[in-house]
């Protein structure tokens, strides 16, 4: 299979913004913007006002991962900016998960939520059916450069097991430490669109072209393996 790649703006060097981004316009299948508070986790990284001012230099899917306390404070302004998915922590909506949907839905928007390493599929399944998009956290959320957490392999098999059993639409998103390590056990798992950052694309060459082209040759000798 086709594997979706979606880089972590967050990892991505803003004094090179422009032309990475041009970068990532010809090769990239989608752009994932993490949003933070300062107070689900302690780091704060972009917001609203970010993905409003790319939007018109990309065509691509603007996929924003919230990890905030209160999602429903920032639905309506990551929607205006022009967020394609939105995705709250399963852990911050369990009092009104059913609202949130209906709210990021109404807002003509895809509906995804993410899982914590130590969050079960089972927290989510009185609405797996409603989702576009489930993102399994492989490192605890909040910072980047964490080493990957194997455990979560086995989510993630469950959740490719469930989507052939049941036939729901959700794509299976992998957040953490994709990279060389990692690609052979993540495809062979069932992940579906790899969130790519500083060890599994940035880093690999200050050429952001030839970082890429690099990246693909190792999630080719992946596949091949896996």
């Amino acid at each position: 299979m086709e594997y979706k790649i979606s880089p972590s703006l967050m990892c991505m060097s803003l004094i090179d913004i422009k032309q990475q981004l041009e970068v990532l316009n010809r090769r990239a299948d989608m752009l994932h913007i993490d949003i933070m508070d300062g107070h689900y986790v302690k780091n704060i990284t972009l917001s609203p006002f970010f993905i409003e001012q790319i939007r018109p230099h990309t065509p691509l899917i603007l996929d924003v991962h919230m990890m905030v306390e209160n999602p429903a404070d920032f639905i309506e302004p990551i929607a205006r900016a022009g967020a394609d998915f939105i995705c709250p922590h399963a852990e911050t909506i369990n009092r009104d998960a059913f609202r949130i949907i209906n709210q990021i839905r109404s807002l003509g928007k895809k509906v995804g939520v993410v899982l914590n390493p130590a969050t079960p599929v089972e927290y989510i399944q009185h609405y797996i059916h409603l989702l576009d998009k489930i993102t399994v956290m492989t490192v605890d959320p909040g910072y980047a450069g964490q080493p990957f957490i194997p455990e979560m392999l086995g989510k993630i098999a469950q959740l490719r097991d469930l989507k052939q059993q049941k036939g729901y639409r959700y794509l299976i998103e992998i957040d953490g430490s994709c990279n060389l390590r990692t690609y052979q056990d993540l495809m062979g798992a069932g992940a579906e669109v790899l969130i790519v950052g500083s060890s599994g694309l940035f880093t690999l060459d200050n050429d952001l072209d030839v970082a890429w082209d690099k990246m693909l040759d190792q999630m080719r000798q992946a596949r091949h393996a896996a």
